[in-house]
């Protein structure tokens, strides 16, 4: 395996997770506000599944407190981000 490649499970999609991000906000600065804030969401959402269904050995960096704390904290977040880009009327062109 590669040293840039992460060896748990939870690690790697961290990582993924972490691109998915990067991305996101990537088309924030780039104007795209929308479709960059329900990347960012989407990606904290897969983050509290991911938590949820990585075993507890293999969960490496997904893991920041307890479970129940990291899946709520995550989902919420996600869920909210999600919600923003669809209720926010656009505004003016």
């Amino acid at each position: 395996m590669s040293p840039l490649v992460p060896r748990s499970r939870g690690s790697q999609i961290y990582l993924a997770i972490l691109v998915g991000v990067v991305v996101g906000l990537g088309f924030v600065a780039v104007g795209s506000w929308r479709a960059g804030i329900l990347m960012v969401g989407v990606s904290f959402v897969v983050a509290a599944l991911a938590r949820v269904l990585v075993p507890q050995a293999h969960v490496g960096m997904l893991r920041v407190r307890g479970k129940v704390f990291d899946v709520a904290w995550t989902a919420t977040l996600g869920g909210a981000l999600v919600v923003l880009s669809f209720v926010v009327p656009p505004g003016p062109v």
